[in-house]
């Protein structure tokens, strides 16, 4: 079984709102054994364009536990927080 990461790319909008919505994030992992991997901000843009500021790694023991927490009630609950906090690119990789 191949491990799973979830990337976001961000920009925040909002710094008080998104401040909540990274405090009640991990509550939502908990329950599908992930683990947050990075939590970053860029310095550089060495090759290419990137318009956001911020990154996240999150990682999953597989896609199928990546998909479960994307789709959860509880992290789906979030979604709305996390629209009017800041803009977000959220990816799954397979490794």
């Amino acid at each position: 079984m191949s491990m799973a990461y979830v990337v976001g790319h961000i920009t925040v909008k909002d710094e008080a709102r998104w401040a909540e919505y990274r405090a009640r994030v991990p509550g939502t992992l908990e329950p599908w054994g992930a683990e947050l991997v990075c939590r970053g901000h860029q310095v550089a843009v060495w090759a290419g364009e990137n318009p956001h500021s911020d990154l996240v790694v999150i990682r999953f023991a597989s896609v199928e536990a990546a998909d479960g927490w994307f789709h959860s009630p509880a992290y789906q609950a979030l979604i709305p927080l996390r629209q009017q906090a800041a803009e977000v690119v959220l990816l799954c990789y397979e490794e």
